[in-house]
């Protein structure tokens, strides 16, 4: 059994026990998390339900493993010629979730 979650303005293809990394979840580190924008539900028998835009009555739920930041991705943006040189690093946050569940 599988399910596609739109979480964080992405969607993510989730199953019973993965562990998925995911845009930032607003909540503490240990917390039960439930995602109720589901696209898709596919049972292990049976027919696929896919949601115009959401399945109704479907949701996940997961836990809340850690609340983290990417590797630093450095941005050198520069006009030739003109002396003007821009770095900037970025680091994006990001969660990881265990998946515990699909209901509907």
């Amino acid at each position: 059994m599988f399910a596609v979650v739109e979480a964080g303005g992405r969607q993510y293809r989730v199953a019973p026990g993965e562990v998925v990394k995911m845009e930032k979840v607003a909540a503490e580190k240990g917390a039960t998390v439930s995602f109720d924008k589901v696209v898709l539900v596919s049972p292990d028998q049976g027919d696929v339900r896919i949601g115009a835009p959401y399945v109704a009555g479907a949701t996940v739920s997961g836990k809340l493993i850690a609340q983290n930041r990417d590797k630093k991705v450095m941005v050198f943006r520069y006009k030739p010629k003109k002396r003007q040189r821009i770095l900037r690093g970025h680091r994006q946050p990001y969660s990881l979730v265990h998946i515990e569940g699909i209901q509907g």
